[in-house]
């Protein structure tokens, strides 16, 4: 299996800081699925177009059967990861947002504001996290026990997860 992760980040995309949140959707990402993913990973300006090669890419090209998106999520005029995922995606998931911000308004009341989104492109299931480390785990982990499922309902590769963390289900 292949795994993409795309932070956006015009700061960390030029060098003016070193990238925490893609290495830390890695690192979850590492300890929960099974087999370890061959990985693809990019730091991107929050450009439109630059997110739209790239996803299209690694959905169509790379063959990533999940692709993680961090950054672009708020409401600030830049923020445009949300939209641009429904821009190349065949079908809207709505559900991943609505459990990663009802996770995250328990921690932080500012949660109502951003915009994770899920969708799929062809066999590729794209999720869209936030750019801050910590709350990547807290938004990311919650939504994984659904991916194994998805991913087999979409044809692609079958995964599982570490059952130190999670037993895989699979209800189909």
């Amino acid at each position: 299996m292949r795994t993409g992760i795309l932070t956006l980040s015009d700061r960390a995309s030029k060098g003016e800081y070193k990238d925490r949140s893609g290495p830390a959707v890695k690192e979850v990402l590492a300890e929960w699925l099974m087999p370890t993913p061959e990985w693809h990973y990019a730091v991107l300006p929050d450009e439109r177009y630059a997110l739209e090669q790239h996803l299209r890419d690694y959905a169509d090209q790379k063959q990533c059967s999940l692709i993680c998106t961090t950054g672009g999520t708020g409401p600030a005029p830049r923020d445009i990861t949300p939209e641009v995922t429904e821009a190349v995606c065949d079908k809207m998931l709505p559900g991943f947002g609505e459990l990663m911000r009802r996770v995250s308004l328990q921690v932080v009341p500012t949660a109502i504001l951003s915009r994770q989104t899920a969708g799929i492109r062809g066999s590729s299931l794209i999720i869209n996290l936030p750019g801050n480390p910590k709350a990547i785990r807290e938004c990311l982990e919650p939504v994984l026990p659904a991916v194994p499922d998805a991913l087999d309902l979409i044809g692609a590769p079958r995964i599982d997860l570490n059952p130190e963390k999670h037993k895989t289900y699979r209800p189909h």
